[in-house]
């Protein structure tokens, strides 16, 4: 079982670091390596919550996921989308921006010698709206978790208060709101506030939207899809839109840590997309088909902490410069941390039983 679902993972790798080594040498190969790693790790929490999203799904809308959703993953969110911000940040047409990613400054310098930004400048320049936009929306996915009452808990004695004051009608969007104004105000750049509040609005109205279309068409129980839900293919494809929105608001991060290493558009592509995306997609596979969140029950609970974690890490790195070793460290020790109770509760359960 595991090496079909990871078996075309591990083909992919392999074609990735092939076709890196033919594009850029040795270096090339081993730092597409190093970027799958780099987007795995930041992205282990985004495979959990996927996985309890997809397993709501019809087989149909699951293979959508895993064949639509993974071309969009690969080739939208880690080439594209990229080349589109800068396109739009500095007014080039889409091949002068493909020429501007392909033909850096030398040195990795900044700028050109006539005073013009480099890609990576002008990409890390949209940095501020794209951070705004992505981090309220893993934030109201978080507060969306925490501020609903249920049966099992895993950090009790924060979830359960939350979880009562949750029963105030929008408290979700009221906390997010004030976070965005305080970010705004004391963390964007005095020329991004408006921008910042703008995207933050932004992804704050996409994760209501997505979501709640997503919750109106499922007719289901929460344990899986209903077959009127199945039928008709609306609640699949809001949960596959809900689900491509929240590989969005992670990639972006990717992206910009991803520059540390190199500013090749190429090689990010294929160590973010092809080798880091696809397996983050076959991890949620094994999820779902291993039955593990319903094994392991805090696991779930880890991953939503590890997102609300980054969303303020993506809020507050508007502002501070933040090491990409912290981001992806947190969410593994949170996910760590549930997979341990989870293990621990299992052993009691059977102690007793």
């Amino acid at each position: 079982m595991v090496l079909r679902i990871f078996g075309m993972s591990i083909v992919f790798t392999v074609l990735a670091v092939v076709v890196g080594f033919v594009y850029g040498g040795p270096q090339a190969a081993v730092l597409v390596l190093i970027l799958g790693v780099l987007e795995i790790s930041l992205s282990f929490d985004n495979a959990v919550i996927n996985a309890t999203v997809l397993q709501r799904m019809s087989d149909f809308w699951q293979k959508i996921f895993l064949t639509v959703g993974v071309l969009i993953a690969v080739f939208g969110m880690r080439l594209v989308f990229p080349l589109v911000i800068v396109w739009a940040a500095s007014g080039l047409g889409p091949v002068a921006a493909l020429d501007l990613a392909l033909n850096p400054p030398a040195d990795g310098a900044a700028t050109f010698p006539d005073g013009s930004p480099s890609y990576e400048t002008l990409l890390t320049d949209a940095h501020p709206q794209i951070a705004a936009f992505g981090g309220m929306f893993l934030l109201m996915l978080f507060l969306g978790f925490v501020f609903e009452e249920r049966d099992i808990t895993w950090l009790s004695f924060v979830e359960k208060p939350l979880a009562k004051a949750g029963k105030l009608d929008m408290l979700a969007v009221v906390v997010a709101g004030i976070a965005l104004v305080l970010t705004a105000e004391f963390l964007a750049p005095e020329d991004k506030v408006s921008t910042v509040m703008v995207a933050g609005v932004l992804g704050m109205v996409t994760y209501i939207a997505v979501n709640g279309l997503g919750e109106f068409f499922d007719t289901g129980d929460g344990d899986g899809p209903s077959e009127l839900a199945k039928a008709t293919g609306k609640a699949g494809f809001f949960l596959f839109l809900y689900l491509e929105v929240l590989d969005a608001s992670f990639s972006f991060d990717g992206v910009i840590g991803a520059f540390a290493i190199t500013a090749d558009p190429i090689i990010i592509a294929l160590g973010l997309g092809f080798v880091g995306a696809l397996f983050v997609r076959s991890l949620t596979v094994y999820l779902v088909r291993k039955g593990t969140l319903s094994e392991y029950v805090y696991l779930e609970h880890g991953a939503h902490w590890a997102i609300g974690a980054l969303s303020v890490i993506l809020l507050v790195s508007i502002g501070v410069e933040i090491n990409d070793i912290i981001t992806g460290l947190v969410g593994v020790v949170l996910i760590g941390l549930s997979l341990m109770s989870s293990v621990r509760r299992n052993r009691t359960l059977a102690a007793t039983s």
